[in-house]
Protein backbone atom coordinates (compact mmCIF):
# COMPACT_ATOMS: atom_id res chain seq x y z
CA UNK A 1 0.00 0.00 0.00
CA UNK A 2 1.48 3.15 -1.05
CA UNK A 3 2.55 5.75 1.34
CA UNK A 4 -0.72 8.75 0.19
CA UNK A 5 -3.51 5.44 0.11
CA UNK A 6 -1.81 4.69 3.68
CA UNK A 7 -2.53 8.55 5.19
CA UNK A 8 -5.85 8.50 3.28
CA UNK A 9 -7.56 5.27 4.81
CA UNK A 10 -5.59 5.55 8.39
CA UNK A 11 -5.75 9.90 8.44
CA UNK A 12 -9.26 10.30 9.05
CA UNK A 13 -9.58 7.53 11.49
CA UNK A 14 -7.13 9.12 13.81
CA UNK A 15 -8.56 12.83 13.19
CA UNK A 16 -11.59 11.17 14.74
CA UNK A 17 -9.55 9.43 17.51
CA UNK A 18 -7.95 12.62 18.58
CA UNK A 19 -11.10 14.62 18.34
CA UNK A 20 -13.55 12.20 20.50
CA UNK A 21 -10.54 12.01 22.97
CA UNK A 22 -11.12 15.69 24.98
CA UNK A 23 -7.52 15.29 26.18
CA UNK A 24 -5.88 14.25 23.12
CA UNK A 25 -7.81 17.08 21.63
CA UNK A 26 -6.44 20.22 23.81
CA UNK A 27 -2.78 18.83 23.40
CA UNK A 28 -3.12 19.23 20.16
CA UNK A 29 -3.30 22.97 20.39
CA UNK A 30 -0.66 23.04 23.02
CA UNK A 31 2.11 24.56 21.26
CA UNK A 32 0.67 26.99 19.31
CA UNK A 33 -0.84 28.05 23.22
CA UNK A 34 2.57 28.21 24.58
CA UNK A 35 3.87 30.11 21.56
CA UNK A 36 1.24 32.76 22.22
CA UNK A 37 1.75 32.82 25.86
CA UNK A 38 5.75 33.74 25.57
CA UNK A 39 4.47 36.24 23.15
CA UNK A 40 2.28 37.94 25.33
CA UNK A 41 3.27 37.01 28.59
CA UNK A 42 7.13 36.50 28.91
CA UNK A 43 7.86 40.59 28.89
CA UNK A 44 4.59 41.08 31.17
CA UNK A 45 6.11 38.66 33.66
CA UNK A 46 10.03 40.20 33.25
CA UNK A 47 9.04 43.96 33.96
CA UNK A 48 6.67 42.41 36.84
CA UNK A 49 9.96 40.63 38.46
CA UNK A 50 12.26 43.26 37.62
CA UNK A 51 9.61 46.02 39.44
CA UNK A 52 8.42 44.05 42.19
CA UNK A 53 11.36 42.23 43.08
CA UNK A 54 14.76 43.49 40.73
CA UNK A 55 15.57 40.01 39.84
CA UNK A 56 15.86 39.79 35.77
CA UNK A 57 14.19 37.17 33.92
CA UNK A 58 16.10 37.98 30.99
CA UNK A 59 19.10 36.15 30.80
CA UNK A 60 16.86 32.60 31.19
CA UNK A 61 14.97 33.40 27.82
CA UNK A 62 16.96 31.30 26.00
CA UNK A 63 16.24 28.66 28.26
CA UNK A 64 12.93 29.16 28.25
CA UNK A 65 12.43 29.13 24.61
CA UNK A 66 14.71 26.22 24.27
CA UNK A 67 12.34 23.95 25.83
CA UNK A 68 9.96 24.04 22.85
CA UNK A 69 12.59 22.68 20.82
CA UNK A 70 11.83 19.15 23.54
CA UNK A 71 8.01 20.42 24.23
CA UNK A 72 6.55 20.49 21.37
CA UNK A 73 7.59 17.11 20.33
CA UNK A 74 6.76 16.05 24.01
CA UNK A 75 2.84 16.86 22.99
CA UNK A 76 2.94 14.99 19.84
CA UNK A 77 4.41 11.94 21.21
CA UNK A 78 2.20 11.75 24.05
CA UNK A 79 -0.68 11.76 21.79
CA UNK A 80 0.60 8.94 19.04
CA UNK A 81 2.06 6.73 21.76
CA UNK A 82 -2.01 7.00 23.59
CA UNK A 83 -3.17 6.22 20.30
CA UNK A 84 -0.60 3.55 19.18
CA UNK A 85 -1.30 1.94 23.15
CA UNK A 86 -5.98 2.26 22.63
CA UNK A 87 -4.88 0.55 18.87
CA UNK A 88 -2.84 -2.01 20.82
CA UNK A 89 -5.61 -2.76 23.48
CA UNK A 90 -8.41 -2.72 20.80
CA UNK A 91 -6.38 -5.86 18.70
CA UNK A 92 -6.26 -3.11 15.98
CA UNK A 93 -2.44 -4.11 15.55
CA UNK A 94 -3.02 -7.31 15.26
CA UNK A 95 -5.63 -7.83 12.96
CA UNK A 96 -3.23 -5.76 10.69
CA UNK A 97 -1.61 -8.68 9.87
CA UNK A 98 -4.53 -9.76 7.85
CA UNK A 99 -4.64 -6.71 5.78
CA UNK A 100 -2.86 -5.32 2.63
CA UNK A 101 -1.01 -2.52 4.74
CA UNK A 102 2.01 -4.46 6.50
CA UNK A 103 2.88 -3.46 9.67
CA UNK A 104 6.06 -1.98 9.47
CA UNK A 105 4.16 0.65 6.62
CA UNK A 106 1.68 1.05 9.37
CA UNK A 107 4.47 2.12 12.45
CA UNK A 108 6.07 3.94 9.35
CA UNK A 109 2.90 6.38 8.95
CA UNK A 110 2.53 6.18 12.72
CA UNK A 111 5.88 7.89 13.47
CA UNK A 112 6.64 10.18 10.88
CA UNK A 113 3.17 11.71 11.47
CA UNK A 114 4.49 13.20 14.47
CA UNK A 115 7.87 13.89 13.19
CA UNK A 116 6.15 16.24 10.19
CA UNK A 117 4.04 17.70 12.65
CA UNK A 118 6.78 19.02 15.16
CA UNK A 119 8.39 20.22 12.40
CA UNK A 120 5.72 22.17 11.31
CA UNK A 121 4.96 23.19 14.66
CA UNK A 122 8.30 23.96 15.64
CA UNK A 123 8.71 26.05 11.94
CA UNK A 124 5.10 28.42 13.62
CA UNK A 125 5.87 28.36 17.54
CA UNK A 126 9.45 30.10 17.49
CA UNK A 127 8.74 32.94 15.49
CA UNK A 128 5.10 33.30 17.25
CA UNK A 129 6.73 33.74 20.30
CA UNK A 130 8.65 36.46 18.59
CA UNK A 131 11.24 36.43 21.11
CA UNK A 132 13.94 34.93 19.44
CA UNK A 133 15.30 35.87 15.43
CA UNK A 134 16.39 32.74 13.81
CA UNK A 135 17.16 32.33 10.17
CA UNK A 136 14.85 30.13 7.77
CA UNK A 137 17.82 27.63 7.50
CA UNK A 138 18.49 27.86 11.49
CA UNK A 139 14.94 27.27 12.05
CA UNK A 140 14.58 24.54 10.00
CA UNK A 141 17.10 22.85 11.40
CA UNK A 142 15.99 22.94 14.99
CA UNK A 143 12.52 21.80 13.72
CA UNK A 144 14.31 18.83 11.81
CA UNK A 145 16.67 18.06 15.17
CA UNK A 146 13.53 18.06 17.66
CA UNK A 147 11.31 15.94 15.55
CA UNK A 148 12.63 12.66 16.26
CA UNK A 149 12.07 12.93 19.98
CA UNK A 150 8.34 13.00 19.05
CA UNK A 151 8.21 9.21 17.50
CA UNK A 152 11.39 8.20 20.26
CA UNK A 153 8.28 8.97 22.70
CA UNK A 154 5.66 7.80 21.13
CA UNK A 155 7.17 4.50 20.75
CA UNK A 156 8.62 4.36 24.18
CA UNK A 157 4.95 4.37 25.72
CA UNK A 158 4.38 1.91 23.31
CA UNK A 159 6.69 -0.69 24.17
CA UNK A 160 6.43 -0.34 27.97
CA UNK A 161 3.32 0.65 28.97
CA UNK A 162 0.66 -2.37 28.88
CA UNK A 163 -2.33 -0.35 28.63
CA UNK A 164 -3.28 4.00 29.01
CA UNK A 165 -2.75 4.11 32.46
CA UNK A 166 0.33 2.80 32.25
CA UNK A 167 1.00 5.21 29.63
CA UNK A 168 0.23 7.92 31.96
CA UNK A 169 2.39 6.47 34.69
CA UNK A 170 5.19 6.33 32.06
CA UNK A 171 4.94 9.82 30.73
CA UNK A 172 4.98 11.76 33.90
CA UNK A 173 7.86 9.67 34.85
CA UNK A 174 9.16 10.65 31.16
CA UNK A 175 8.81 14.29 32.31
CA UNK A 176 12.54 13.98 34.30
CA UNK A 177 13.94 13.45 31.07
CA UNK A 178 12.35 16.55 29.37
CA UNK A 179 13.71 18.71 32.34
CA UNK A 180 17.36 16.89 33.37
CA UNK A 181 19.22 18.50 30.16
CA UNK A 182 18.09 22.12 30.96
CA UNK A 183 20.70 21.94 33.48
CA UNK A 184 23.45 22.18 31.02
CA UNK A 185 22.30 25.59 30.56
CA UNK A 186 23.93 26.42 33.90
CA UNK A 187 26.83 24.04 33.62
CA UNK A 188 29.70 24.83 31.63
CA UNK A 189 32.79 23.31 30.70
CA UNK A 190 32.68 19.89 28.69
CA UNK A 191 30.91 18.28 31.83
CA UNK A 192 27.38 19.58 30.55
CA UNK A 193 27.90 17.19 27.60
CA UNK A 194 27.56 13.97 30.12
CA UNK A 195 23.92 15.16 29.55
CA UNK A 196 24.03 13.88 25.63
CA UNK A 197 23.41 10.35 26.96
CA UNK A 198 19.31 11.97 27.64
CA UNK A 199 18.11 12.20 23.89
CA UNK A 200 16.19 15.43 24.66
CA UNK A 201 19.75 17.18 25.50
CA UNK A 202 20.34 18.15 21.82
CA UNK A 203 18.02 20.12 20.41
CA UNK A 204 18.13 22.39 23.27
CA UNK A 205 21.46 22.60 22.91
CA UNK A 206 21.29 23.68 19.57
CA UNK A 207 18.88 26.44 20.07
CA UNK A 208 21.49 28.09 22.18
CA UNK A 209 24.29 27.30 20.10
CA UNK A 210 22.34 28.90 17.68
CA UNK A 211 21.02 31.87 19.58
CA UNK A 212 24.96 33.18 20.79
CA UNK A 213 25.96 32.21 17.31
CA UNK A 214 28.50 30.08 18.46
CA UNK A 215 30.15 28.18 15.66
CA UNK A 216 29.68 24.25 15.67
CA UNK A 217 25.81 23.94 14.91
CA UNK A 218 26.14 21.48 12.44
CA UNK A 219 28.07 18.81 13.96
CA UNK A 220 25.60 19.04 17.12
CA UNK A 221 22.82 19.37 14.95
CA UNK A 222 24.32 15.91 13.07
CA UNK A 223 24.88 13.72 16.12
CA UNK A 224 21.93 14.75 18.09
CA UNK A 225 19.76 13.68 14.92
CA UNK A 226 21.89 10.54 14.32
CA UNK A 227 21.32 9.45 18.67
CA UNK A 228 17.62 10.34 18.45
CA UNK A 229 17.03 8.20 15.59
CA UNK A 230 19.05 5.55 17.08
CA UNK A 231 16.64 5.13 19.92
CA UNK A 232 13.90 5.55 17.98
CA UNK A 233 14.95 2.07 16.10
CA UNK A 234 16.09 0.41 18.98
CA UNK A 235 12.54 1.02 20.63
CA UNK A 236 10.69 0.39 17.80
CA UNK A 237 12.31 -3.17 17.56
CA UNK A 238 11.05 -3.83 20.89
CA UNK A 239 7.52 -2.62 20.36
CA UNK A 240 7.64 -5.03 17.05
CA UNK A 241 8.95 -7.61 19.34
CA UNK A 242 6.21 -7.18 21.93
CA UNK A 243 3.60 -7.10 19.18
CA UNK A 244 4.86 -10.30 17.70
CA UNK A 245 4.57 -12.44 21.39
Amino acid sequence: MKGTAVFKALGPIDVRNVGRDEMLRWMVYLPLLLGLLMRFGWPILVHQLQTAYQFDLLPYTGLLMSYLTIGIPAVFGMVIGFLLLDERDEGSLIGLQVTPLPLNGYLAYRLGMPIALTILLVLVSLPLAGITTFSLWQLLLLAVVSAPMAPLLAVFLAAFASNKVQGFALAKGAGVLFVAPLAAFFVGGSWQWVLGLLPTFWAPKLYWLLSDGVPGAWPVALVGLAYQLLWVYILTRRFNKILHQ
